[in-house]
């Protein structure tokens, strides 16, 4: 199989608040250094497990300036800039290549359950980002609702130099990125598997490259795609078995919470707290979780002890 040049595995970030729900910065920090402690490849931030729909603009603004300042290059930095609104997505971007962005993820325009983007529309959104000159990740995300078929997906990778990282998250992510790679070819450059990783194994069998999980056990996902892309399929089925059970735990019942209360297990950052309306973990998920995720002995856990 041949490499293609985007691979490897890029965490989201998850967003600390203190318990009053105001932006932890130093805790920010600190969630920074430890991916970048368990050897990721590169860093995402401001997706929707950085709970970035619970985030005013000043807020992000500030986050996006802190991560890429802090980051200052150690691994390369994806902001994400989805809005439903074209001026709005291409401003993100601009800022974000202002301040030292690696690439751009953003998922189709999208406003409630009912407001979506048209395929043109959609397209017309990426190619305007597209000018702003840096790598483009679609986010092909149940959340927005938008059909993105292969078709459109092929023609914008054709079509919008800049565009060149597929996130592929939708039921039967695998047979849609084995129908995206047949059908795009050499301008598909990073089919990238999504979604905690809860698909991971048929995504790298279908021609995933790389792989955007949570902050949860990037170290423990990256031995696996390395496996896979090295060949060693063995290999990555055993590491991915051992594994398995935390992602289901973390994919089917705590979502972004599960990354947020390892951290704060392992002292990463202060608190686990969600900001309203985001209910509080429950406490018995959160047991499970932890059960699960001690014997693998994950960095996360450990790190700030």
């Amino acid at each position: 199989m041949k490499i293609r040049p985007y691979s490897g595995v890029w965490p989201i970030a998850p967003t600390p608040f203190h318990e009053d729900g105001t932006l932890d910065l130093d805790s920010m920090r600190r969630v920074l250094d430890c991916m970048v402690d368990q050897g990721v490849t590169g860093i995402c931030i401001l997706a929707n497990y950085s709970e970035q729909f619970l985030l005013a603009d000043a807020e992000r603004e500030t986050l996006t300036r802190l991560c890429l300042e802090h980051v200052a290059g150690r691994v390369p930095v994806i902001v994400t800039v989805s809005h439903f609104s074209t001026d709005i997505v291409v401003a993100r971007a601009r800022q974000a290549a202002g301040l030292g962005a690696a690439m751009l993820m953003m998922m189709a325009p999208y406003h409630g359950a009912l407001m979506k983007g048209t395929a043109e529309q959609t397209f017309e959104q990426f190619a305007r980002v597209g000018e702003v000159g840096l790598p483009i990740m679609v986010q092909d995300a149940p959340l927005s609702g938008v059909d993105l078929p292969v078709p459109l997906l092929t023609r914008m990778a054709r079509e919008i130099d800049m565009l060149k990282l597929f996130k592929i998250e939708c039921a039967g992510a695998a047979a849609k990125l084995r129908a995206l790679i047949a059908a795009g070819g050499d301008a598909i450059e990073g089919p990238f598997d999504g979604e905690e990783g809860i698909t991971l194994l048929a995504d790298m069998d279908a021609g995933a490259t790389g792989n955007m999980c949570s902050a949860l056990i990037p170290d423990l996902i990256g031995p696996v795609v390395s496996a896979h892309l090295g060949g060693d399929r063995l290999a990555a089925v055993a590491d991915y078995a051992r594994i398995l059970p935390l992602i289901n735990h973390e994919n089917r019942q705590c979502g972004f919470r599960a990354a947020k209360a390892l951290l704060a297990e392992g002292r990463v950052i202060r608190s686990d707290v969600c900001r309203h309306p985001i209910a509080p973990l429950d406490p018995y998920s959160r047991a499970t979780l932890l059960e699960l995720a001690r014997p693998l002995d994950p960095v996360a856990l450990r790190w700030g002890h």
